[in-house]
């Protein structure tokens, strides 16, 4: 499996030339599936999921002009058919994995049984957006925030600071985004976090992707970003 993970989509044409080099062609001959799953459980999360689907969101994603684009919604997954939908998936060019909370989407990308698919999905290419590219790591950045949008009695809050452990970096998106709501982004909070963890943190900006392919990892950015290694992050 071939990755792309972003802190704020396609955001500009370096980001772009990276999907197409990954994909082998153009967009316009590529399909797609669009997994909205992880912006559900915050306030507004249907109709953000919409504007994605629309294109009319901020992240570039949907409406890069995909040959096909479909909805892969995790949560209906446990209750269809494999053959209904695996087939699908493995014939897909690109998933598109929106943002939105890391821990419910990485509950819901187990429980549908797409996280033990995807390592066998060579040719694919992962899309992550923010909380999606956060999700293919093994360490939740987002844990202590993802928290307050559990429901109550829910078994989701166990293991909150792990995610799938697809790559083995971790990740932490929206470096220096003057958004309120990233407030706590900043290099300073990141490096204190990543000196608790045990392997190489990448913090990225909205301008930056992650390229991982053939195990390496190669950086494609119009702003900046910093990696962290254990060592140095703990100096």
């Amino acid at each position: 499996m071939k990755l792309l993970l972003t802190s704020s989509g396609i955001a500009n044409p370096s980001i772009h030339d990276a999907l197409v080099e990954l994909l082998g062609k153009p967009i316009a001959e590529s399909s797609a599936l669009f997994i909205p799953t992880g912006i559900y459980p915050f306030p507004g999360g249907g109709e953000r999921a919409w504007e994605a689907i629309r294109g009319e969101a901020k992240s570039p994603l949907c409406e890069l002009g995909w040959r096909s684009l479909g909805v892969l919604e995790l949560t209906a997954l446990p209750s269809i058919q494999r053959d209904s939908w695996v087939p699908t998936l493995q014939e897909t060019d690109a998933l598109l994995v929106w943002g939105g909370n890391v821990l419910y989407l990485s509950y819901w990308m187990q429980q549908s049984g797409l996280a033990d698919l995807l390592p066998a999905l060579e040719n694919m290419v992962y899309v992550g957006v923010s909380a999606g590219s956060i999700a293919t790591t093994a360490y939740n950045c987002d844990a202590e925030w993802n928290l307050r949008f559990v429901a109550p009695g829910s078994d989701m809050a166990l293991e909150s600071e792990w995610a799938l452990g697809l790559v083995d970096f971790a990740l932490c998106v929206h470096l220096d985004n003057p958004d309120p709501i990233f407030e706590d982004n900043s290099m300073a909070n990141i490096e204190r976090w990543a000196a608790g963890v045990p392997v190489p943190t990448y913090a990225i900006d909205d301008e930056t992707a992650l390229k991982v392919s053939g195990g390496t990892v190669e950086v494609v950015s119009e702003g900046h970003w910093r990696l962290f290694t254990p060592t140095t992050a703990s100096d």
